[in-house]
């Protein structure tokens, strides 16, 4: 029997999200999530999407991720797919930061772990968390491949002109301060699945890439590879978002040390999770947002015109950096589904070849699709992000060949 499942695992400090999919056609067989772990009321939530079974829930204390990965291992048993199946070809974990050193998916032995360990000081919220997940599927399935897919991957062919800061070179490179950007695999597949959209190789093609959701990052996609993008060493950097405040003068934090009396820890929390459309309006859902505004409320409105300036700004940046545009695509939960999110962003950008049809912008759906006036010079589209799909592929493109 040929192995060619994969369990995609994306672990938190306090959740494991999974999906586990057949390579032989890319399906779904399962996918969960388990939150709040390590407290009274952790919850798995857990959907068999083949046989005709029902989603099922289970609220109950789970101490810790071994605790998870054991009941999501039950929860797949129970619908005959468990972690001991021998079609279980390996497991691809999602790693935030892997730094200069993993520019692609990688086989996870003892050096592996050790230089993501490593790059905890960059990615302190992240990687401890995707270490206990992998070190957790290690346990329990010591035989199996497991493969850590970077969310930095991508963003590595970025030239140093793009990847470096304008500060001192050995204080940069002592400490590693560079730009790594984030949400590489949303990047890649959406770059890719936009060129497929145009009936093109994705080398023939200069994208544009608008992943927006809670957390909000652009790129420039030159011939399917990143040239720029708009997170740099930390996922701060860049678009407003829903928490976090993105670009910013470096000069506002020791303002705020000096003459707010702030310390580090409460700039770092400002910054991250009171600023961006919350700090501006307190909600950082655009539904919401677009509903306050619909009824008048000017600090909502604000926060949408603040958050739309921004994005249209990394539009024109971007365009120029790539020199030719054949599209940009919208993704992510804001990008796929909010409208006039996507009609605000490029109106009065004309100029340079970019706009919407009104009704095909209104329509919704999970497929790819254009929202560009029929002839548009460049080419306007909606494509639906799938990093787990991404995950799994380049989990067993790295593995599958040697089952």
């Amino acid at each position: 029997m040929t192995a060619t499942r994969v369990l995609v695992l994306n672990s938190g400090s306090s959740s494991v999200k999974y999906q586990l999919l057949d390579m032989r056609d890319s399906s779904r067989l399962a996918m969960g999530l388990v939150e709040r772990i390590g407290e009274e009321t952790s919850r798995l939530k857990h959907s068999p999407l083949v046989g005709g079974g029902a989603a099922r829930e289970r609220t109950e204390p789970i101490a810790d991720h071994e605790a998870a990965l054991k009941a999501v291992a039950e929860e797949l048993a129970e619908d005959g797919l468990g972690l001991d199946s021998p079609e279980l070809a390996a497991i691809g974990h999602r790693v935030v930061h892997g730094g200069q050193s993993f520019t692609e998916p990688t086989v996870i032995d003892s050096a592996v772990l050790a230089e993501i360990e490593r790059l905890i000081p960059v990615a302190p919220l992240h990687n401890p968390a995707n270490l206990t997940g992998i070190r957790t599927a290690q346990a329990l399935r010591p035989d199996l491949p497991q493969v850590a897919v970077f969310d930095t991957a991508f963003h590595t062919t970025m030239p140093e002109s793009a990847a470096r800061y304008a500060i001192d070179v050995e204080t940069a490179d002592r400490h590693r301060v560079r730009r790594y950007g984030f949400h590489g695999t949303s990047h890649a597949y959406v770059s890719r699945a936009t060129a497929e959209l145009l009936g093109k190789d994705p080398s023939e093609v200069n994208v544009i890439v608008l992943h927006l959701g809670n957390g909000a990052s652009a790129s420039a996609v030159e011939g399917g590879r990143c040239v720029d993008t708009s997170m740099g060493l930390t996922p701060l950097e860049g678009l407003v978002m829903g928490t976090r405040s993105g670009d910013l003068d470096p000069a506002v934090i020791f303002h705020l040390m000096r003459v707010g009396g702030m310390s580090t820890d409460e700039i770092d929390t400002l910054l991250n999770k009171k600023s961006g459309l919350i700090g501006l309006c307190g909600d950082n859902d655009m539904r919401e947002i677009r509903r306050r505004i619909d009824e008048g409320d000017e600090r909502a409105k604000l926060a949408f015109d603040i958050y739309i300036h921004r994005l249209k700004k990394y539009i024109g940046a971007y365009y120029a950096v790539l020199g030719r545009v054949d599209a940009v695509a919208f993704t992510a939960g804001v990008g796929e589904n909010a409208a006039p999110v996507r009609e605000a962003a490029v109106a009065g950008l004309e100029g340079l070849g970019l706009a919407v049809d009104g009704d095909l912008n209104a329509v919704r759906g999970d497929a790819p699709r254009l929202i560009s006036p029929a002839g548009a010079r460049v080419a306007v589209a909606v494509v639906p992000t799938d990093e787990e799909l991404e995950i799994a592929a380049q989990t067993y493109a790295l593995v599958g060949k040697n089952i």
